[in-house]
């Protein structure tokens, strides 16, 4: 029997209550058992084990459930697999050692669509879509999961929408971002090479400097990036690695230098890149090198569809959440690569204020999101789910 929306969502609400407690010690063992990107075996066989229908594998590690026969097209809830190479720094018993910690949340995110997972399947006569949970590997580094999934399982699947959670440790306890548009930005990297000329460092005359070429790069690409993107448009250049040289005494014959471009406008990627190149070729040039640069596409902006925004935001309230003010940021997730076959739209789960949470950003050492985490963002699963199938796939 085809529900309401609003008794659709009540009835998987329900589900997660009793899940719940089962869902957070899981969580725990997820996090004590951090993996790596590309390595996710042990957390997809342990995530596997708990769904309550059979999954099959996708994108290496990745995997993806279907629960419910209902018609029409289905609607996909995406958590991560992958931990990130940072050694723990807190002092609860599932804590996580070996180098690798789950600093992102994506333990979290993982226990609450297991919960949901199994309230829908309790329900799945009821539900107003089929709902199919991914699980996917290599969120936190290239090659991305969820562009291989894109290439090679999502077409298969023909999702109506695609819809996720994520913690965020900068908005309120209690509250729920989820705005229309460019809410995380685009992510490209780039790699410049700077070509020089030998010599002793007595005799400079002598050779080219590629260490003073780049050094004089760096200025001119932080310089240039506030006068080639409208200032009320956001827009980060970061260089995060600067390499060069073996000795005191010597110049050497290259430098290097790593960093990332992050936009929301397609316009604007462009125009960074080109900078970029720009910058690195005429700089290089005045100083008597040669300068290269290579860069490495990552992730599109990520757009939260309107109409599965705004019907989630209305929807909040029913899961005793209230949405955040508006709030976008240049973080970028691969979640976005889903966005070529499908509408999206995550929604950020604040933590600031949660009973027992130590403020950390992001990828922090000393980063734990409560346990209560799981139910929050079980819930805004449950939303964006309902959301998406009442506005998008039964359209």
């Amino acid at each position: 029997m085809r529900l309401s929306t609003e008794a659709a969502l009540d009835q998987l609400l329900s589900g997660i209550e009793q899940e719940l407690s089962h869902a957070v010690e899981l969580r725990h063992r997820l996090h004590a058992h951090p993996e790596l990107a590309h390595a996710e075996e042990w957390t997809s066989a342990m995530v596997a084990r708990e769904l309550p229908v059979e999954s099959v594998t996708a994108a290496g590690t990745g995997r993806v459930a279907r629960i419910g026969a209902a018609a029409g097209r289905p609607v996909a809830v995406r958590a991560e697999l992958d931990g990130l190479p940072i050694e723990e720094r807190t002092d609860v018993p599932h804590r996580a050692a070996g180098g690798v910690m789950h600093a992102c949340g994506h333990d979290v995110h993982m226990a609450a669509l297991v919960a949901l997972s199994r309230a829908a399947h309790a329900h799945a006569d009821s539900l107003p879509a089929p709902l199919v949970a991914i699980f996917q590997p290599s969120e936190e580094a290239y090659p991305s999961g969820a562009e291989q999934l894109v290439r090679e399982e999502l077409p298969r699947i023909d999702p109506a929408a695609v819809v996720a959670a994520h913690v965020h440790p900068e908005l309120p306890w209690g509250t729920v971002a989820l705005d229309p548009g460019e809410v995380n930005a685009s992510s490209d990297n780039f790699e410049i090479t700077i070509e020089g000329e030998p010599s002793h460092g007595a005799y400079p005359h002598r050779g080219r400097d590629p260490i003073l070429a780049l050094a004089h790069v760096i200025v001119a690409l932080h310089s240039q990036a506030t006068r080639r993107i409208d200032p009320l448009q956001p827009a980060v250049l970061n260089i995060g690695v600067v390499e060069g040289g073996g000795a005191e005494n010597v110049i050497p014959a290259l430098a290097r230098a790593r960093g990332s471009l992050r936009v929301h406008r397609p316009e604007d990627r462009i125009a960074l890149r080109q900078m970029v190149e720009e910058v690195v070729t005429a700089v290089a040039a005045a100083h008597g090198c040669r300068g290269g640069t290579t860069i490495v596409a990552g992730e599109p902006a990520l757009c939260n569809d309107p109409v599965i925004a705004a019907s989630a935001r209305g929807l909040l309230s029913r899961a005793g959440l209230q949405a955040a003010p508006e709030w976008r940021s240049c973080g970028s997730d691969d979640f976005a690569f889903f966005g070529e076959l499908a509408p999206l739209a995550m929604g950020f789960v604040g933590l600031d204020g949660a009973p027992g949470f130590k403020t950390r950003p992001l990828h922090h050492p000393e980063l734990l999101p409560p346990d209560g985490a799981v139910a929050a963002v079980a819930r805004v699963q449950a939303v964006l789910y309902v959301a998406a199938a009442s506005s998008v796939a039964q359209a």
